[in-house]
């Protein structure tokens, strides 16, 4: 793994803007997995200041809140417009279907969707907890995109950006972890003590299901950026 170390977040979301415009200019970006959350506000701000083009790129969310529309403004779809799509334009946008009927169709819709359009890039943040998306501690290594149920640790970070807890939904659809090792390249942004215990047992620990971001230690191709220090 390539670790970046900064000082700030827009020092960070320089770093990874640097990396995303070889990729696109190299050619070699046509699918792009992005993610949500504050870590990326900085990232998606860099990004919308920039002349880059993303008119050919199709780029896939990790995870949706189950229950919320697409206009819910607490979805991860309205995030997404408001960061980043209203700012710059992209062949298509997937994102999944929080309010669907049948939420397994729904899994396999967006697996099949992602089978179709191979990752170049994928965007990761990780939870204290050591999750990447919503594959919370536990979830098989071989999982597809699917249902899950947060954690309250992950309920609890994320309730500032709702007006309480209770009004945090319990559930999400997300990319697999087999779905996200399949990306070619991955940049994985964290910052701040809280962070610390996940990314050591990124860089020191045993792969195991327990901690789900451990098993980037398997992927070729990985870039952790990170105001921390003495990880590696």
């Amino acid at each position: 793994m390539n670790v970046i170390t900064v000082k700030t977040k827009e020092e960070a979301a320089k770093k990874a803007v640097e990396i995303i415009e070889d990729v696109l200019n190299r050619g070699d970006l046509k699918s792009f997995g992005l993610a949500t959350g504050g870590t990326m506000e900085p990232v998606y701000k860099e990004l919308s200041k920039t002349d880059l083009d993303f008119s050919h790129v199709t780029a896939f969310n990790l995870d949706e809140y189950v229950g919320l529309t697409a206009e819910h403004p607490n979805s991860y779809a309205y995030y997404m417009k408001e960061k980043l799509f209203n700012q710059k334009v992209f062949e298509n946008t997937y994102i999944p279907n929080g309010s669907a009927e049948d939420l397994k169709a729904e899994c396999n819709r967006y697996e099949q969707l992602l089978s179709d359009h191979p990752l170049d890039l994928q965007l990761l943040g990780v939870g204290e907890n050591g999750h990447i998306a919503f594959n919370e501690p536990g979830t098989p290594f071989t999982s597809n995109t699917h249902v899950t149920n947060l954690t309250q640790s992950t309920i609890d970070a994320n309730s500032p950006y709702f007006e309480n807890k209770d009004a945090v939904p319990t559930k999400a659809l997300t990319m697999g972890i087999s779905s996200i090792l399949r990306a070619r390249k991955i940049i994985l942004l964290a910052f701040g003590e809280k962070k610390r215990e996940a990314l050591n047992q990124l860089f020191k620990g045993t792969v195991t299901e327990e901690c789900p971001v451990t098993i980037l230690q398997n992927h070729p191709d990985v870039t952790v950026i990170t105001d921390l220090n003495d990880l590696s």
